[in-house]
């Protein structure tokens, strides 16, 4: 982000937040934007609502992305609807919904502090004395976002909830595998399992849909925001916990079964405690199964863009390739479900 144009944002920020000055004295390009870019900007801010504030995020679209992501307007009021929820998410500050100022649509918010790197996350023993801890703000965390039910006018662009999440997100995923130039048999075959072995539904709730290592952060052993709210969007509460837990978010450290960094118990207990009532945990094996289907299919799509020559890159590629793990996943994770069910 050259001088031009740190000064533009400066010049839009300045009336948005009731400040007397703004400067914006650096910009950084932060790491982990596979989808979305994150600028560190570094602020001299004089009255309002900021006054004093140093840094900022600037969150806007990278040249990646995924089809079902919303866009920077929509997870601006995302953000702004966990942030009213009490979630420990970054304070939204103002959106710049057309793109004439920097030819996409921004928006602004508090820098969380701390670190989102799973592989730190899961492997630094420094955490471990904060592991109970860590797991159960997270559960706490997840209670929050699912109190918020719809209607809400001010997520009007989420639609209309379905009846039963689970049987929408099959039919999804049967889209996205059909769109591909060959057939991938695991997935399908999981796919087949998660349609004979569907749950009723809860309730529907607002849902992350993307809430796992990586995408929160975290400093001195606790959680300081929950970030990435792309996919977000009407679901079964069990989806979150499903993906939270899913081995292929776990980044090796398959013992802690809550995402790499705690314990289902203390991931669970905490988000009774904030909840006041338990869902049917019995049924999370189940919705992590669909994570990883889920998981598989955006990584083949994902690869595909690589492979077809749409767009050249590496990290495409990569993705790409994640697919077959997914797949081993998959036949390993039902085969646990029906031996455990077979010895009930």
């Amino acid at each position: 982000m050259d001088a031009g144009m740190r000064s533009a944002v400066a010049e839009w920020l300045q009336p948005e937040t009731g400040a007397g000055k703004i400067e914006i004295t650096g910009a950084k390009l932060l790491s982990g934007g596979a989808i979305q870019e994150n600028w560190l900007l570094d602020l001299t801010i004089q009255g309002g609502r900021l006054d004093g504030l140093e840094h900022a995020v600037l969150r806007t679209d990278a040249a990646s992305g995924v089809d079902e992501s919303h866009g920077r307007v929509e997870e601006f009021r995302l953000l702004s609807a966990g942030f009213d929820a009490g979630m420990t998410v970054p304070e939204p500050f103002a959106l710049e919904p057309t793109g004439s100022i920097t030819g996409k649509p921004f928006y602004v918010m508090r820098k969380a502090d701390g670190t989102a790197n799973p592989r730190m996350l899961t492997r630094d023993t420094a955490l471990d004395p904060h592991r109970t801890g860590l797991a159960r703000q997270i559960g706490r965390e997840m209670a929050r976002l699912h109190r918020i039910r719809p209607p809400r006018p001010d997520l009007d662009f989420l639609g209309d909830a379905p009846a039963n999440p689970a049987a929408q997100r099959i039919s999804e995923l049967h889209g996205f595998l059909d769109s591909l130039p060959k057939a991938y048999p695991a997935l399908e075959w999981g796919l087949r399992w998660l349609e004979l072995n569907r749950p009723a539904p809860n309730p529907a709730a607002l849902c992350h849909r993307d809430f796992r290592t990586g995408n929160y952060m975290v400093a001195d052993g606790k959680l300081t925001g929950v970030l990435d709210w792309e996919f977000a969007g009407w679901s079964d509460p069990l989806e979150d916990v499903g993906w939270f837990c899913a081995r292929c978010w776990r980044f090796g450290a398959d013992e802690r079964e809550a995402g790499g960094v705690g314990s289902r118990r203390d991931l669970y207990a905490g988000y009774e405690e904030e909840a006041g009532a338990a869902l049917d945990w019995s049924l999370v094996p189940y919705w992590e199964v669909l994570a990883t289907v889920r998981w598989g299919a955006i990584a083949l799509l994902q690869g595909e863009r690589h492979n077809s020559g749409a767009e050249r890159s590496i990290e495409l590629a990569l993705t790409g390739r994640k697919a077959a793990e997914m797949e081993l996943d998959i036949l390993q994770q039902i085969a646990e479900i029906e031996r455990i069910r077979a010895n009930v």
